[in-house]
């Protein structure tokens, strides 16, 4: 019975070059029942170190970091050690920051606004292989996305898709996180993802941010 809860228990890297936010933060996730933080971090260098004195499931990173920032260190775990998911959890959501962590692998993006049931849903959601993005982050993902499809351009979308699974595709592309699509429509989160896990296969998306692009451009957003 112990080895099993051992197994399910989420292993935990804490990035940031504040001890007053890495400390604190350290200690709130250490309360949730299934994550143990297995290290604290003060740059992206002492991240290497940790995963490869591992194991570790997640990386909670902050970004601007001294020696070697978030975004290196993601592109360097997502080369060297692929099963090792990535939260980013910054003050900052400028689209190169947004764009640049993602686009080096980031599961997750959240500002440090986020509650601790954010930060924990967001962590359990990468070591599943899901990505959790901030709302604020959807919305300039969203603005992205617009500005730069090309207003003729459209993206059919595969004819197996159900009415529900493009209902939830267009509130995606509208940025609602699955809560706010399970009170949309009426139905339960695990409805949502459940939808969502069929869209994705049959679409072929990678994440929500692919998700929003292609409710962009079969002009369902």
């Amino acid at each position: 019975m112990n080895d099993d809860t051992d197994r399910q228990r989420l292993r935990v890297v804490v990035a940031d070059d504040q001890a007053a936010v890495r400390e604190p933060l350290a200690a709130v996730l250490a309360l949730a029942e299934d994550i143990d933080v297995v290290a604290a971090a003060s740059h992206g260098r002492e991240v290497l170190q940790a995963v490869v004195a591992g194991p570790v499931d997640v990386v909670l990173m902050d970004l601007r970091m001294p020696v070697m920032d978030g975004i290196e260190t993601t592109r360097l775990l997502a080369e060297r050690h692929p099963e090792v998911a990535v939260v980013v959890l910054t003050t900052f959501a400028d689209d190169d920051s947004i764009l640049g962590a993602l686009s080096a692998g980031a599961r997750g993006y959240l500002t440090k606004n986020a509650g601790r049931r954010d930060i924990t849903r967001a962590i359990r959601a990468a070591a599943a292989g899901q990505s959790v993005l901030d709302r604020e982050v959807q919305d300039r993902l969203l603005a992205t996305a617009r500005a730069q499809a090309p207003a003729p351009t459209k993206r059919a979308l595969p004819e197996d898709l159900t009415p529900r699974e493009r209902e939830v595709l267009a509130l995606i592309g509208l940025g609602l996180p699955n809560r706010g699509i399970a009170e949309k429509l009426f139905i339960s989160e695990a409805t949502v993802k459940t939808h969502i896990n069929n869209l994705f296969a049959k679409a072929g998306l990678r994440d929500r941010p692919d998700a929003v692009r292609l409710a962009i451009e079969a002009d369902l957003a």
